[in-house]
């Protein structure tokens, strides 16, 4: 038993990771949930990008555990990062315009941390105060703004606490869908390390001033530098591809680019009524996301190996360059960008 209801579970998938969902009764509406301290996203061999799928219950609550764990962050790079849901970045989460979001926050972890939703409208002073180490937060709002959004750790310093790894996306979607229907739909989220070696042989730790400076030592998509390259994203030819792309920053921008591909369709802040047609790059600023879509259409951007990027170069050689294989190509030798 749990906050006074009884949970039956059902099985729930956020990419690739088979999470426990929960559902009940609540004045005639059902309730679904995820404990993300149970589940967690996978990072082996990447990060999985796949979307969590839409579900139907009008009530959706989440337990999200605040950790410290040691993390890769690029070939045999490790760093000692702050969690939400011990990855970086957390666990992915997917609601409908209209729906209640129910959030209870643990924190796990041995300092004060707490939790800034971009698409709630709530008092931050009630629901994204700091709590202690052992302490829990309970609070809920209504997702009222479509869209792809960035979710935070706000305690001050709030540089610090993101650069360590302390955030994650939560989905919107418009109640009458997005105007498409999408074959594969992926979740990319940029930002940046700011890392250097540590007193004693092992993970990398923070390096303040360098992120003070801006000088990024790892731009990155889905926490992991190039890891995209190694093993690339998977869609088949003719297939529409939605992206949610959200900039965690802390301080860099994200020039969202895919090479040999045009963007149909792109959705400022994810809002479907904002949106934008014929689109070759589109900046998503520290703490934005947006929505874009392109279609790998045979005869145009058919099968084939596409780059995408942010195209600030001086940022992407830092990391922040990943592939798209559609279909199965004969490769002539090495793809690179």
């Amino acid at each position: 038993m749990r906050n006074g209801k009884i949970y039956t579970a059902i099985a729930v998938v956020v990419g690739a990771a088979a999470l426990t969902g929960y559902t009940a009764s609540s004045r005639g509406a059902a309730v679904e949930g995820i404990d993300f301290g149970m589940y967690r996203t996978s990072v082996d061999p990447v990060f999985d990008a796949t979307a969590p799928e839409r579900r139907p219950a009008k009530v959706k609550e989440f337990r999200i555990p605040m950790t410290h764990e040691t993390i890769s962050i690029a070939d045999n790079v490790t760093y000692e990062g702050w969690t939400f849901g011990g990855t970086v970045p957390g666990p992915v989460v997917r609601v409908t315009e209209g729906d209640l979001v129910r959030i209870t926050l643990v924190n796990e972890s041995p300092m004060p941390h707490s939790i800034d939703f971009h698409s709630a409208r709530i008092p931050m002073n009630e629901a994204f105060r700091t709590i202690k180490s052992g302490e829990e937060l309970t609070f809920e709002f209504t997702a009222e703004d479509p869209g792809a959004y960035m979710v935070h750790c706000g305690t001050p310093p709030v540089l610090i606490h993101i650069m360590q790894g302390m955030y994650m996306t939560i989905i919107v979607d418009p109640k009458s869908g997005w105007g498409t229907k999408a074959d594969r739909e992926f979740v990319l989220v940029q930002s940046e390390f700011y890392a250097k070696a540590g007193a004693t042989e092992g993970a990398q730790v923070m390096d303040v001033p360098a992120a003070q400076a801006k000088q990024a030592s790892q731009v990155v998509f889905n926490g992991r530098a190039f890891q995209y390259k190694h093993q690339p994203l998977q869609v088949d030819e003719g297939d529409r591809v939605r992206f949610f792309v959200v900039n965690a920053g802390p301080s860099l921008r994200s020039d969202f680019h895919v090479v040999g591909a045009v963007f149909d369709r792109v959705y400022p802040d994810g809002n479907p009524k904002n949106v934008l047609e014929s689109v070759q790059t589109y900046t998503v600023p520290a703490g934005g996301g947006a929505v874009f879509e392109t279609v790998f259409e045979k005869g145009k951007s058919g099968e084939g190996v596409y780059a995408f990027v942010t195209h600030a170069f001086a940022d992407a050689e830092k990391g922040a360059v990943g592939l798209i294989q559609v279909g199965q190509p004969t490769l002539s030798g090495p793809v690179a960008h």
